[in-house]
């Protein structure tokens, strides 16, 4: 077999044999097929596409290159939650002691943010002396004692993916749909959960621009799943505007322990309840949407998902009296307010300018070696929707910088106020599962 024929044969439109997938996946994996031959076929596939039984089979074979997690030892359903990645998305921080609190085990391993997008570990590490490199044995032991365990993916989980993930940015081949979803789903596999709920976003600050796409991409996803036998769902949610008030890693630490007090921000408990509801139902635990949904607000009424934060911070070695007094988390010495010249109501807010003005602020990295402010970030005071007075106050800018003029700026110019009343859309736009 040779990969330039296997190249041909993707170019033609030609449905490539299992044989042929495993051949590419493992010959790349150990270096025997070089960047230029899987960049050529990274690009064929992004014009050609694959079908559903190519993409399972191409996910199947990435998520067997290295590490594959056996959670088999822990008792009960094992749920986890995936994101496509969004300005203000701390979900993970709520959600998963919340569905925890209700009795799922939830086994979940995330990553790291780059760009303008925040990563679950960069913020759980604004908790002093927070563990996010846990191995595989004190994982499971911890998700078996207390039902939850959010920690940094192992260095040798789907490395055919690191490696792929990083060509494909390189070469124009991010967009390939099947390419994505082998790649995000590859690693959910391997990483070992029964039940898998996608997050998959779309809109300015997405990943995903439309709607039709994030469709696209969360059915391509479900179909996976469903295909290697794990109990696989999705909601389509929007990105048009940053989830929740808070852009920035303790910021966002800080609104994820509102939450879980009762005082969330309207639409992130939305995203909460919904996701929570659902992961219920994959663990068996609920019935329907309304007994999910009656569950989560009970472990946010008796503080329930609060304590199983606090467990999880424990356990992982972090001091768990920043949950109970979150005013502890350091604070930025420059805290500016950035006002409206106009009157009347948010029609948008530019996700993608918001993140990447918290990044410039300090919040975020541009490359993996950049140091993150965990104090900088943004907090949004208006929302897409409310009235806005001529001087009130739209976001406040946090930040150790000296110099920031341009990024309040670009805040500023990343609301946009109509003079007309707006309506708002409910966050989640679509639910998809087999």
């Amino acid at each position: 077999m040779r990969m330039v024929d296997i190249i041909e044969r993707k170019r033609d439109g030609v449905t490539l044999s299992d044989a042929e997938i495993r051949f590419f996946v493992e010959g790349y994996t150990k270096g025997e097929i070089p960047d230029y031959q899987a960049s050529s076929f990274a690009m064929a596939t992004l014009f050609r596409g694959m079908n559903k039984e190519e993409i399972a089979t191409l996910t199947d074979a990435m998520m067997h290159s290295g590490d594959v997690i056996d959670l088999s030892s822990i008792k009960g359903v094992k749920v986890d939650k995936h994101s496509t990645g969004g300005v203000g998305d701390k979900t993970s921080l709520a959600l998963g002691p919340l569905v925890a609190a209700c009795g799922a085990k939830v086994a979940k391993m995330s990553g790291r943010g780059l760009g303008h997008t925040g990563g679950t570990l960069d913020k759980m590490e604004s908790i002093p002396g927070m563990k996010i490199e846990v191995n595989e044995e004190d994982f499971i032991k911890q998700v078996n004692e207390i039902g939850i365990a959010i920690i940094g993916q192992t260095k040798k989980l789907v490395p055919a993916d690191k490696k792929l993930y990083a060509l494909r940015d390189v070469t124009g081949t991010v967009e390939s749909i099947p390419l994505i979803a082998s790649s995000i789903m590859s690693k959910k596999l391997a990483s070992g959960s029964d039940a898998i709920l996608l997050d998959v976003k779309f809109g300015r600050g997405a990943f995903m621009k439309t709607l039709d796409s994030a469709k696209e991409l969360a059915e391509t996803m479900v179909e996976i799943g469903d295909s290697l036998k794990r109990d696989t769902r999705a909601i389509i949610t929007d990105m048009n505007q940053p989830l929740g008030l808070a852009v920035g890693n303790a910021l966002e630490v800080k609104e994820a322990i509102d939450t879980l007090n009762g005082h969330g921000p309207k639409d992130f408990v939305e995203l909460v309840r919904n996701a929570g509801s659902i992961m219920l139902q994959q663990a068996g635990i609920a019935k329907d949407m309304e007994d999910g949904y009656r569950l989560i607000d009970n472990a946010i009424a008796d503080r329930s998902g609060l304590e199983k934060l606090k467990a999880l911070v424990k356990a992982q070695g972090g001091d768990e009296s920043y949950i109970t007094n979150p005013e502890q988390f350091p604070v930025a010495k420059n805290i500016v307010e950035i006002k409206s010249d106009v009157a009347g109501y948010v029609e948008r807010i530019d996700s993608l300018e918001i993140g990447l003005s918290a990044m410039r602020l300090g919040a975020g990295r541009e490359t993996m070696a950049d140091k993150i402010d965990m104090s900088a970030g943004i907090l949004l005071k208006k929302k897409v929707g409310d009235k806005v007075e001529v001087g009130e106050v739209l976001a406040l800018a946090h930040t150790n910088h000296e110099s920031f003029a341009k990024e309040l700026e670009d805040i500023r110019h990343a609301f946009n106020i109509s003079p007309a009343e707006i309506k708002v859309d409910p966050i989640v736009h679509a639910y998809i599962k087999k």
